[in-house]
């Protein structure tokens, strides 16, 4: 990075704009295998967010790989850059007021540890799905698994690369076998409990 550029502060900043829409800003962030139900949870409970009147943007790991990430692969080296711009982008987000709900199997905890670093104390909400890889495969929605096992996909988590599960998330969520709909519910609720929303 340049030593000649400054960081320019301007009168409306993150509190004015948090008070404007009368929210706390944070990232709450989903982590969890292909396939653990991270972007059905989030596009239900951001769902539940706008219901409540909350502003909300929800990153989701395969659209950013349309644009913002579509330079990137699934090598280690390219998932820790692709987590690196989303943790970046979410930082803005929450700069501008909005609660950001991410949806990232973002495997290693370096990565998840770099997103918090880069927010105040209490804007990270490491949120773990905690789905076995058994019924993650078993679902195989993209059929992305399927392909893995067939030597078709490298660097595929779970299969042929590494996933570090959170040690201390703030919400630890098992989901195996309910509705997504009732898990969404339980998710809010232990938000709720926790004083999060």
């Amino acid at each position: 990075m340049s030593t000649d550029i400054v960081w320019h502060k301007y009168e409306v900043n993150k509190k004015t704009r948090a008070e404007s829409l009368g929210q706390t800003p944070r990232v709450l962030w989903l982590t969890g295998f292909s396939g653990s139900g991270k972007s059905t949870i989030s596009n239900l409970l951001e769902q539940k967010f706008q219901e409540q009147g909350k502003h909300t943007y929800l990153l989701d790991g395969d659209n950013v790989r349309h644009g913002l990430c579509g330079d990137l692969g699934f090598s280690d080296e390219d998932r820790v850059e692709n987590i690196r711009r989303v943790s970046e982008v979410a930082k803005l987000f929450v700069d501008s007021g909005v609660i950001v709900l991410t949806a990232f199997i973002s495997p290693f905890q370096a990565d998840r540890d770099l997103c918090r670093d880069l927010l105040e104390e209490g804007e990270f909400v490491e949120v773990f799905i905690d789905t076995p890889l058994d019924v993650c495969e078993s679902r195989d929605p993209k059929g992305l698994y399927k392909k893995a096992r067939a030597g078709e996909i490298k660097h595929f988590t779970g299969i042929s690369s590494t996933y570090e599960a959170p040690v201390n998330p703030e919400i630890h969520l098992t989901y195996k076998d309910e509705p997504a709909e009732q898990t969404a519910e339980r998710l809010y609720a232990m938000l709720e409990e926790k004083g999060l929303v």
